[in-house]
């Protein structure tokens, strides 16, 4: 490894744990009660309650978001 890759590296970390920590933060505020009772009516999207949908397919994408971060690596 030459000293660029060990310093792409190193400084990938600090940047992947501060997206990691603002998905986190996202992901509280998306699963907490001022949003959530926003979806919580009667109305139904392909015969599925909304507010399931909203939890399934947002705990979907903040599950793809966590292992796109995970998964990229450092180019140098």
């Amino acid at each position: 490894m030459s000293g660029t890759d060990k310093r792409n590296t190193i400084a990938a970390g600090p940047r992947r744990s501060e997206r990691l920590i603002a998905l986190f933060i996202v992901a509280f505020l998306l699963f907490n009660y001022p949003l959530l009772s926003l979806f919580a009516g009667d109305t139904l999207v392909f015969g599925i309650p909304l507010l399931y949908l909203y939890l399934f397919v947002t705990w979907g994408v903040v599950i793809g978001l966590t292992g796109w971060i995970l998964g990229r690596r450092s180019r140098g």
